[in-house]
């Protein structure tokens, strides 16, 4: 039986690419997401590569949403392998007059709903433990939480409050063979990035690395898929940098 996973955010950027990645592998993947033009791109790429791909319409904010959506996926399988919580949003500008709608926002996808998906999915992956390859959740988190900057400060709290409910979701559900993590990602070459690059709104993303260059999605996936592997069978609650040393040491100009 092959192994399975949800993907939030799974229609674009990391999460995408995540479903690309373990679809290739042999991952059988519910998708979740609210772009149905970009789950049905990943539903042609699973056919493509003779895996399953089972698309979930699901705004991740809504509560009802998620237990409905939940609901769905539980009629087709009751055992899950890994969560990986990618949706996320960004909203610039100082917070001394960021609207009081984007503020919400951010937080309600970034963080509330990284939650609710992850307390839904607990059941389905409790049931995958196994002495070796326990259930997974792997939370996309950001270099912000670590390193915040002035005109992203709504986006770095939420990202940090996300980091604080891997740890001690870590801890909680450790006793149910359950492993919990957070990679934190610098700037990486997504739609996302793309268009806040393109914008005019005098924020600056972190650009390249002292590597010399941005990250790509495979940089990040490949890091997901050891957070995922049995090498990482005794890692839980960690939050892990993968930003080519962006936050190791200030580099002037």
């Amino acid at each position: 039986m092959s192994k399975q996973a949800i993907i939030t955010g799974a229609a674009s950027g990391i999460g995408a690419a995540s479903c690309r990645d373990l679809l290739s592998k042999g991952w059988a993947i519910f998708g979740i997401d609210r772009d149905v033009e970009g789950l049905n791109k990943l539903q042609d790429y699973s056919r493509q590569a003779g895996a399953k791909f089972v698309p979930c319409i699901c705004d991740i904010t809504d509560a009802e949403a998620i237990s409905q959506t939940f609901e769905h996926i539980s009629v087709q399988t009751d055992v899950l392998d890994a969560l990986i919580c990618s949706a996320g949003v960004f909203r610039t500008g100082p917070l001394s007059s960021m609207k009081i709608e984007d503020f919400d926002r951010i937080f309600a996808v970034n963080t509330r709903g990284a939650w609710l998906t992850a307390r839904a999915a607990l059941p389905l992956l409790e049931r995958s433990n196994k002495k070796i390859t326990s259930g997974r959740i792997v939370f996309v988190a950001s270099i912000a939480a670590l390193r915040p900057k002035v005109g992203g400060g709504a986006y770095a709290a939420s990202k940090a409050a996300l980091s604080h409910v891997c740890r001690v979701l870590a801890a909680e559900v450790a006793e149910q063979g359950i492993l919990v993590n957070a990679i934190a990602p610098s700037t990486v070459d997504t739609p996302m990035i793309e268009t806040l690059m393109s914008s005019h709104d005098n924020y600056n993303v972190s650009g390249t690395s002292p590597l010399g260059r941005i990250a790509t999605t495979d940089d990040i996936t490949s890091v997901i898929n050891f957070l995922l592997s049995p090498g990482a069978s005794y890692i839980t609650g960690t939050i892990l940098p993968v930003d080519g040393g962006t936050s190791a040491a200030f580099r002037p100009g």
